[in-house]
């Protein structure tokens, strides 16, 4: 039976240990493989949205990332040509739809320690730092991974594979799937800062300030023993260095013709990265999974793609524990692709591009055109419920459930 041996878990980000929180719970045994020293606690996604938040609520794990997160019901678009709000959307309308209300701002890397922390209770859960998995082999009822570690090189067996090792994933490389979609040709980046940017956006925490030459979105994360941080995403030029860019005379500036003030800005972190619309050709080849970044890679306007990377662990360790435990026939798992692909398509490629257009767009007639329905949406409150629960992916969640009814 499939179930003797571990189910194995490549990448150790967020995805991978509630990957692996989520089978070790249900009894399976797990197996997962984090090639780093450690949990990577660069500045990266921070929103949890209401659906996942649901969903971390069944692995035991929400009360601590509402208390070590920042919740937020609220979120703004603003035009800053005229620095004007033009909508303010607020999540609280969805209050008799579910129990969490809100986002909270809550940095990955304390999600992945929380799911780490919590495997630690489990005997039948092995986690392995400086372990990287680099090739697999599948057979017709297990799947082995070659593994490279301070020890060597193994082989080892699992049941079933479930790869999560980010955007530029192995497993998906080794099966053979292509990684389709674009990249886009600026960069976006991240600065990080001690400096209340509340007082400059008082009364919201997430805002969108939307410029046909210089947009950027300001957000408020929970920190760490300096306190809640402060995050200013914007856009760079295709043309600009990483040397123009990165050094601290550059990322003052740029945070000054933002938001300008008389003092330094004290910034903590900065982070230049490029910008993907990508989704795997097939989500599952055989025993083997593709979940989170590994699956899918979008830009970050709307926080949705961790998010989403969090739903598909949840949906891949449901039908495998259905499946191990008899519960349901093998073909179960066709499901996970059949699904699983083109909501990622409808609620997050199609929306994180749209929030982009929106951000950026030039062309008067349009920008306005966007902004008089942005407006009308949110002073409707039919148009305001259902925005909302798009953005905070309740509805791709109703889909699924509807799928499986």
């Amino acid at each position: 039976m499939t179930a003797d041996r571990p189910i194995l878990v490549a990448g150790g980000g967020p995805v991978g240990f509630i990957t692996a929180l989520a089978l070790a719970r249900q009894g399976l045994p797990v197996h997962l493989f984090e090639a780093e020293t450690r949990i990577n606690d660069m500045p990266r996604a921070a929103t949890t949205h209401a659906a996942t938040l649901e969903m971390l609520a069944g692995l035991g794990m929400v009360e601590e990332v509402i208390e070590r997160g920042y919740v937020e019901p609220l979120f703004r678009i603003w035009d800053r040509q005229s620095n004007s709000i033009v909508a303010e959307f607020d999540f609280r309308i969805l209050k008799d739809e579910t129990p969490y209300p809100f986002a909270v701002q809550c940095e990955q890397h304390k999600l992945a320690g929380m799911a780490l922390r919590r495997l630690k209770d489990y005997p039948n859960a092995t986690v392995e730092f400086s372990a990287r998995v680099t090739a697999l082999t599948q057979f017709a009822d297990r799947v082995e991974a070659t593994v490279e570690s301070a020890d060597g090189t193994r082989r080892i067996a699992g049941s079933y594979l479930i790869g999560s090792d980010g955007g530029r994933s192995t497993v998906r490389k080794a099966l053979g799937i292509e990684f389709e979609g674009y990249t886009h040709p600026e960069r976006f980046m991240i600065l990080t800062t001690t400096d209340d940017l509340g007082i400059r956006y008082p009364g919201c925490t997430r805002n969108y300030i939307t410029s046909p030459d210089a947009w950027f979105s300001v957000f408020k994360v929970s920190g760490d023993e300096r306190g809640p941080l402060w995050r200013v995403l914007s856009a760079t030029r295709p043309e600009q260095t990483d040397e123009e860019l990165m050094n601290p005379d550059a990322t003052e500036r740029r945070l000054q013709d933002f938001m300008p003030k008389k003092s330094a800005y004290d910034i903590i972190h900065r982070n230049l990265y490029n910008v993907h619309q990508r989704v795997a050709a097939s989500f599952r080849k055989g025993r083997v999974f593709l979940a989170g970044d590994s699956a899918h890679v979008n830009n970050p306007l709307g926080g949705l793609g961790l998010n989403f990377g969090i739903h598909d662990s949840m949906e891949v360790t449901t039908l495998l524990g259905k499946v191990i435990r008899r519960e349901a026939p093998e073909s179960v798992l066709d499901q996970y692709d059949l699904h699983r692909r083109p909501l990622n398509v409808e609620f997050v490629q199609q929306q994180t591009i749209a929030n982009k257009k929106r951000m950026e767009e030039k062309d008067p007639a349009a920008r306005q055109k966007d902004q008089d329905q942005l407006r009308r949406t949110a002073e409707d409150p039919a148009l305001h419920r259902a925005y909302v629960r798009k953005a905070s992916l309740l509805e791709s969640v109703k889909k699924r459930e509807a799928a499986a009814a």
